[in-house]
Order: C-alpha cells, then structure tokens, then sequence
C-alpha cells in the first residue's frame, strides 16, 4: 500500500470503489490537506517523467491516487507501474503489429513479444497500400494516412483483443503519405508526411481521439514542413525524427510536441547522421530512430535520445540489415523493426529486436509472412 501515513489509511480506504478507484467528489479538504497529493484531471498532464521520489499525485479521470517509491508508481490498492499510472504505456507487453505494405498489400500481421518467432496473418485493412504510420491505444491499433494510390486521409482501426480486420473510422485534416505517428493514452498523433498536392511536404500535426470514432483536428505545427519522418512517443511528448524537407535531401532533426496541451514542435536535438525513412521506437526513458536513407545508401545505425531531457542522439547499435522504410514496434523491453527497402531495389521480410535494458546490436528473431517495406506498425 504504502501511499500515506496510518492516520489517513482507514479513511482512504472507506473511500475505494469496488472497482478499486475514489471519486473525486470523495475526497474531503481535510484528507487532501493530510495527504497533500497534486491533483492533475487527466492522466496525460501528470509528469511522470520528472517525478522524485515520494511524489504523490491523484488522476480525476482515473479515481486513481497514486505514489512513486523508488522506481515503481502505486496506487492505494498496491497495483505497480502502468496499471497505477493511469493505465497506459506506450510500450506492449504482448504482440506487436505491421499492417499494409508495398504494392497491394493489405494484411495485418501479428507476433509475439514473448518469445521470438514468425509473424502471422490476422487480419487486412481496408485498403492496401503503404507509406501509412501506426498509432495504438490499449484495446486498438490504428494506421492513419499513407499511399493507397491516391494519397489517403483515411484513419483505420483494428481490435487487440480478436483478430479481425480493420475498419474506417474517420480522416485526418489532409490526405498525406509518409507522416510520423505517436500515441498518448487519449489520443493518435499523425505528423508531417506529404500531401497528395502542393507543397511536397506539411508540418500539420494531426490528433484524433482513441475514446471514440472521430475526424482528427489540426493541433500544431512542426518547425518545418517534413516528409518521410519517423515518430517516438513518451508519457508526455511526441517526437518526430530525421525525414525530408522541400529544397533539402535529408534532415537530422528531432522535434519534440506537447500531449498536455496543443502546440507547436520545438527542435531538441539531432541525429547521428540526417537521414530519411528511419524506424521510430520508445522505450520508457528514450526514444529510437534505426535504419533510414543517407546520400550514399541504407543505413543501419541504432540511434537514441533521451526523453528526460533534450539532447542529440547517441549511436548504441546497427539492425541486422541496413534499410529503409521500416515498420516499428516497441514492447516493454525491446524495440523492434519489420520488413524494409533494402539496396539495390530489394525488400525484407526480416523481424529486428534490439534491448532498450542496454545498448547492443540487433538480432533476426522471425519473418514477416511476405516481404514488404512501408508498413505501419503498432503493438499491445
């Protein structure tokens, strides 16, 4: 439990629901007063991030109270990490998903974070095509924007919990292909890409929520309209990363946006190497750009930055094949990436798990069902 002193535990506990959650209304002044928690309305405002240890915090939305003890959150009924911050991580804990692909490819493939293996088939979008970006909420993966030939500003979502197919439930502010994505535990960010017309890239960041089915709205701006841009997601900011912007051949910039409140990016670092078509992932402390185009050819360096504070990427690793055009996932422990454009003209159907506990080298855990490059990727 451990959440504040004997004194208030009686009353705390008088409070919890059957569902181990306090309404707002039940606090009384007094108890605040005792427990001097900070109170935020929405999970996605809370700082987790920057907490020190000791630090007490109650979500409204959630009924949750919680408290930080050396590395670990709980709450009042002793539940630990994500379950008691708010219930939401942007890492899995079960299977990661590449959806869509090169040329006619509409299938959605799943495999498992638990143990290394071949990907299956559970499902189609509902139209193939690439060049999309993947956002995930805790029950639902979604691919939003991408090349179906015409440039689409479709939003698609498919379910977690069976395998089925997806289905459209609403458009982004503009058709575009080759955006970046990131996910807060309310919404689906889709940022840059290009669209179907003029200019040959936008800095739109796009948000839609995962509560229900909705259009998205224009929420921000990046520094610079931006294409083939890779996404990364803490508990509070999104992050685009590397891509190409008109009048220039690559860019190694990282731009960072707020979830808390609708803004514009700001530039907080760069890559080791600008570049383009790199893979995003995100562990809890750091974000990841691997792979990517560079003027000579492929890549596959291994970047990371950290969320913490902002910083350049550092090189801690190389994919077992240097491409580009990747789809990413990111459990608890690993990132990884699936299919890719290798040179000259080919693709891969190769799954890449790298450690985010340490830096190293990526290994070949499985394969695709088929060869692809320009999927979307999302994970549970």
């Amino acid at each position: 439990m451990a959440i504040t002193n004997g004194r208030n535990l009686a009353e705390l506990a008088s409070l919890i629901n059957s569902d181990g959650k306090i309404s707002a209304e039940a606090f009384s002044a007094e108890l605040i007063a005792s427990i001097d928690p900070t109170l935020y309305d929405s999970a996605s405002d809370v700082p987790f991030e920057d907490a020190v240890k000791g630090t007490q915090v109650f979500v409204a939305s959630e009924g949750l109270l919680i408290k930080l003890t050396d590395s670990d959150w709980y709450s009042i009924d002793g539940s630990t990490g994500a379950a008691a911050a708010a219930a939401w991580v942007f890492q899995g804990t079960v299977s990661g998903y590449t959806s869509g692909g090169t040329g006619t490819t509409d299938t959605i493939d799943k495999f498992s974070f638990a143990t290394d293996g071949n990907a299956t088939d559970v499902g189609n979008l509902t139209v193939a095509g690439k060049y999309g970006t993947g956002q995930s909420s805790q029950v639902s993966g979604y691919s939003s924007g991408g090349d179906f030939t015409p440039v689409r500003d479709t939003i698609q979502k498919f379910p977690f919990a069976t395998d089925a197919n997806a289905t459209d439930v609403g458009n982004l502010t503009q058709g575009r292909t080759r955006p970046a994505g990131q996910s807060s535990g309310e919404f689906g960010y889709t940022s840059g890409g290009s669209p179907s017309g003029s200019p040959p890239a936008t800095n739109t960041v796009d948000k839609f929520p995962f509560a229900s089915d909705a259009d998205a709205t224009d929420v921000g701006d990046l520094l610079i309209n931006m294409s083939f841009v890779s996404g990364k997601s803490s508990t509070v900011s999104g992050y685009t990363a590397g891509g190409t912007a008109p009048g220039t051949s690559h860019s190694n910039a990282i731009d960072k946006f707020p979830f808390a409140t609708d803004g514009n990016a700001t530039d907080v670092g760069d890559l080791t190497q600008a570049r383009y078509g790199t893979a995003g992932q995100s562990s809890d402390v750091s974000g990841y750009a691997s792979g990517g185009q560079t003027l000579p050819g492929s890549v596959d360096t291994i970047d990371k930055f950290p969320f913490a504070s902002d910083a350049n990427a550092t090189d801690v690793g190389n994919l077992t094949v240097a491409g580009r055009y990747m789809a990413s996932q990111s459990s608890t422990a690993s990132g990884y990436t699936t299919g890719r454009a290798t040179n000259p003209g080919g693709t891969a159907n190769v799954i890449d798990k790298f450690p985010f506990a340490s830096d190293a080298n990526a290994t070949d855990v499985g394969d695709m069902t088929l060869s692809r490059y320009g999927g979307m990727g999302q994970q549970v």
